[in-house]
């Protein structure tokens, strides 16, 4: 041997694997529950269980927030409160604040297990939690009662104005706040301070309900992580104007003297609508903001930031320029561009929360270098949708191998788009076929193909919603943008998550480099 050139051959180092990570969309509203809607109960531990089995290491969810007219979650009464009906009954008999009979007392209906029947669900699971909010206003248990004192000291800065929201709300028969009396309508702190009075016990159960919320949540977050389960959470970037935000904070919109906004939320056309979306969003007052440090925004990411692990921000693009309609218009076409306050935001947040923040941008539709050089600036991660990159095998933004940047998540579809399974039936031939020579398939299982696409590219992140793996079609849709009836319905029965599927997962995971190896797998 040749010392000489040994002594000055380079040392072998192995490289670290980069962190790859996957995960499933899944919104709490979708598991299997035997009371209407999915919730925060067993199937949802089971769910927790399935993604630990099956490597996967993040769990998506849409805004956790109560919802309003539609069940929209992009469209709740608060930016900061929780979804009463996602509270798990069985876990509030655990609690002894229920029992089976209050149970068996409310005459539960006949469910569809695959679909949520907003209306009965509601009604059904109001009844429940005002049995256990009376349970609770009697109950011996001093450490419980401790707990919701110390919940409501610590959330008073956002739970004070949506409790007295929520019940001036209901003492007006569930009629928006542009339509109560004017005295309540532009509250002053004397006259919330009378109406918090008036209506004490109402605010009382809410504040409950949230305190529920909150405790079941987080010990749902706390299970996850010692799985190793990390949740991705989601915010819209606009409020709806019947919400308590609106209400209570006025100042921070772009209103009239009466409370009407004078411009509102869309987007212009698109891939999903002709004539663009009309939200009817409140536009923010973005000078308004700039003037208070930001508070309110860095108050609401703090606080989904204490639910979540990470947070995508739906409609990112909007704070480099948002489309602006004219409130009186009935199509988004005729709005215009108006910038918004790009990284002064975000540097203000960092400020107060710190750096390297772990937020998504939803940064799809129609994204300029201003936006692109917006997110990169701030070392946020962009999506990735494959359902958009077969139209055009040049197209450099979703095919998997014109990637060039891991920093994003590379998702099948997301919660807007038609499953895979449904989406493929209804794409013209060449398009199929496309996608068939791509990944070498005959296509009988196309969504399957998709999580393969998104496992094996160099995204960090590979999402992809539970309808894709359950190979379910179009009846499974979770939203359709623009379709204002039969939305946010989809559920799934706990026979779904099958071991099978899991193994499948599981191996598929493995072999892109997405979770740890076992010592068998490093044999032949």
């Amino acid at each position: 041997m040749n010392t000489k050139l040994a002594q000055t051959e380079p040392e072998l180092v192995k490289k670290e694997a980069p962190v790859r990570l996957s995960g499933i969309l899944l919104h709490p509203t979708s598991f299997p529950s035997p009371y209407g809607i999915g919730d925060l109960g067993p199937g949802a531990y089971d769910f927790i269980d399935f993604l630990a089995a099956s490597g996967q290491h993040l769990w998506q969810v849409l805004p956790l927030g109560p919802t309003g007219f539609g069940d929209s979650p992009y469209q709740g009464f608060s930016a900061f409160a929780g979804q009463p009906l996602i509270i798990s009954p069985d876990l509030l008999i655990k609690m002894d604040l229920l029992t089976k009979e209050d149970i068996a007392s409310c005459e539960m209906p006949q469910w569809d297990p695959r679909k949520v029947d907003y209306g009965p669900a509601i009604e059904f699971k109001t009844k429940l939690l005002k049995k256990a909010w009376a349970a609770f206003s009697h109950t011996p248990d001093k450490t419980l009662l401790e707990e919701f004192d110390l919940f409501c000291e610590e959330e008073r800065y956002w739970l004070e104005d949506y409790t007295l929201f929520m019940a001036c709300k209901d003492h007006h028969e569930g009629r928006c706040w542009l339509e109560w009396e004017k005295e309540i309508l532009n509250a002053t702190d004397k006259t919330k301070k009378l109406y918090q009075e008036k209506l004490a016990k109402e605010i009382h159960y809410y504040s409950f309900v949230q305190f529920i919320f909150q405790k079941q949540w987080i010990a749902l977050r706390d299970y996850a992580h010692e799985k190793d389960i990390e949740i991705i959470g989601d915010i819209p970037i606009f409020v709806a104007l019947d919400s308590a935000d609106v209400w209570s904070n006025k100042k921070l919109f772009q209103l009239d003297t009466k409370g009407y906004p004078t411009s509102v939320a869309g987007v212009p056309p698109d891939y999903f609508s002709a004539t663009g979306q009309l939200w009817g969003n409140p536009l923010y007052d973005w000078d308004y903001h700039k003037a208070t440090g930001y508070k309110w925004w860095i108050d609401r990411i703090r606080r989904q930031l204490t639910l979540t692990d990470f947070l995508r921000i739906d409609h990112f693009r909007g704070f480099e320029a948002y489309w602006a309609v004219p409130a009186d218009e009935e199509t988004a076409i005729n709005g215009k561009w108006v910038k918004g306050p790009c990284e002064d935001l975000f540097l203000a947040i960092e400020k107060a929360l710190g750096e390297n923040l772990p937020i998504f941008a939803e940064d799809l539709g129609i994204i300029t270098p201003e936006v692109e050089h917006l997110r990169d600036s701030l070392g946020f991660p962009g999506m990735k949708v494959l359902q958009f990159g077969f139209g055009d095998l040049n197209d450099i933004d979703y095919i998997p191998h014109f990637y060039t940047n891991p920093n994003c998540i590379c998702y099948t579809g997301t919660h807007d788009n038609d499953t895979t399974m449904g989406w493929y039936a209804t794409q013209p031939e060449v398009i199929r076929d496309r996608i068939r020579r791509y990944g070498n398939t005959d296509g009988n299982m196309v969504s399957l193909d998709f999580i393969r696409f998104c496992m094996s590219s160099i995204a960090k992140y590979a999402i992809f919603p539970i309808q894709d793996l359950l190979l379910l079609g179009s009846e499974a849709r979770m939203n359709t943008p623009g379709v204002a009836a039969a939305n946010w319905a989809f559920r799934y029965v706990k026979e779904d998550l099958t071991e099978d599927r899991s193994r499948w997962l599981l191996k598929t995971t493995k072999l892109f480099g997405r979770c740890a190896l076992s010592p068998e797998d490093y044999t032949l």
